[in-house]
């Protein structure tokens, strides 16, 4: 088989033109490609840079919750961004629809997390704070 090459998470948005907005225009995701298809059938790919899975358990879930929201909000599956400033992130994202679950807060490996309601997903922006140190 080989080593895999590229990992795409395909979502569903009930409001494609909100959530194009969002990802690409306010998050500034590149836009790879876009297709149309018979009956308004529509499908952008975004390249978000470097993609990782990241697995845990759900002690650790509940603690990353714990740690950047301070409660259980997480659903099975979330979306974290690197950018370079979580707190205009986080700015650009709220004013572009995003409901703001919590705040940028610092986070114990030292990166600055801030959780958002975004179109169809929950997502994390967060910002490495020891890079270049």
């Amino acid at each position: 088989m080989g080593k895999v090459l590229q990992m795409r998470l395909v979502v569903e948005a009930e409001d494609y033109d909100k959530a194009v907005a969002f990802y690409r225009d306010a998050l500034g995701l590149d836009e790879e490609a876009a297709f149309e298809g018979e009956g308004d059938a529509r499908v952008m790919i975004l390249d978000a840079g470097r993609a990782t899975l990241e697995i845990i358990n759900p002690a650790q879930k509940r603690m990353i919750d714990e740690v950047e929201v301070g409660r259980p909000v997480a659903p099975k599956f979330r979306l974290a961004f690197e950018v370079a400033d979580a707190v205009g992130a986080t700015d650009t994202l709220t004013a572009a629809g995003a409901t703001l679950v919590a705040e940028p807060t610092e986070t114990p490996w030292r990166s600055l997390n801030a959780r958002l309601e975004a179109p169809d997903l929950q997502i994390t922006v967060f910002q490495e704070l020891d890079v270049g140190a």
